[in-house]
């Protein structure tokens, strides 16, 4: 009877603990989020206009991606590919550099083709460090995710895996790195992942197109 209400009264614990340790990663978010919002207004309307000037189509592109759960949402980003562009990863293009607009090196290079997702973390789509979220056709990369439980969490502006390589990453690899992310997320290494991620951002690294 000990025994049972010594076990009982640990998993209440831990149950308490992970409920406190996702609301404190929520509230990280929409805080952080916030603040990115008010920081990079000016930087984001001279892209929007810059993606409107440069080339034909919407300033935003919206695609399907896949969220915590393997429920699916819409994801936007500045424009940086041609209307014309197949909706897969940007590495199974033959040739990327001809489907980029005038501008979207530069944005892919800097990041800044990725700050409209700050409206899917004030959303709840996505947070500030998880995964990065695999395109709706990704099934290879969804599969092995699922496998190994990576697609409880819910995915994320950067990540482990896009401080290791980002786009030289195979899918194993990127998973990898994920299950790790799992296995070991914590507040200390979400902040040790977002100051890498501004680092490389810096360096333009981890980026091949």
């Amino acid at each position: 009877m000990i025994h049972f209400r010594y076990l009982f009264n640990s998993c209440l614990r831990n149950i308490h603990m992970v409920k406190s340790q996702f609301l404190l990663k929520k509230s990280l978010d929409i805080v952080l989020a916030c603040i990115a919002l008010c920081l990079l207004t000016v930087p984001m309307v001279v892209t929007a206009l810059l993606v409107k000037l440069t080339s034909k189509g919407a300033v935003l592109y919206w695609s399907d991606r896949v969220g915590q759960y393997n429920h699916l949402f819409k994801m936007p980003k500045f424009r940086s590919m041609l209307l014309n562009t197949p909706a897969v990863a940007t590495h199974l293009l033959e040739n990327p550099e001809h489907y980029l607009t005038p501008i979207g090196s530069f944005l892919r290079k800097t990041s800044l083709d990725e700050l409209p997702q700050l409206w899917c973390i004030l959303r709840g789509d996505m947070s500030i460090v998880g995964p990065r979220p695999a395109l709706f056709n990704q099934q290879d990369l969804i599969d092995l995710r699922t496998l190994h439980q990576v697609h409880t969490l819910v995915p994320g502006l950067t990540g482990w895996a896009q401080i290791h390589g980002r786009d030289a990453l195979s899918i194993e690899e990127k998973v990898s790195f994920d299950t790790y992310y799992l296995q070991h997320h914590s507040l200390f290494l979400d902040i040790r992942i977002i100051w890498k991620t501004i680092l490389q951002v810096w360096r333009s690294e981890g980026i091949t197109h």
